[in-house]
């Protein structure tokens, strides 16, 4: 993954474990560290949360906020569609 202004990149690398469509995707990394990306149905909205195992290099606040950073464009591109 690299920002698109290229100050910051990093190989992401995993393995898909689980798929249930609508509701869960889970993936162990190259490391073996486990992420769960679960979908919840409101009304008229969906939920992403995202849980991952933490990795030893960064702090967990870095780590916290780049995993954010990452939904955060996720919903930017999804809001940014034309759905109805």
């Amino acid at each position: 993954m690299e920002a698109k202004d290229g100050s910051i990149g990093f190989d992401f690398e995993g393995t898909f474990t689980k798929v249930v469509p609508y509701d869960l995707i889970e993936f162990a990394l190259a490391d073996e560290r486990l992420v769960a990306v679960e979908f919840a149905e409101g009304d008229e909205t969906v939920t992403v949360r995202e849980s991952f195992d933490a990795e030893s290099i960064n702090s967990g606040e870095q780590q916290r906020q780049g995993w954010q950073a990452i939904l955060d464009r996720f919903a930017h591109h999804v809001e940014s569609k034309n759905l109805s």
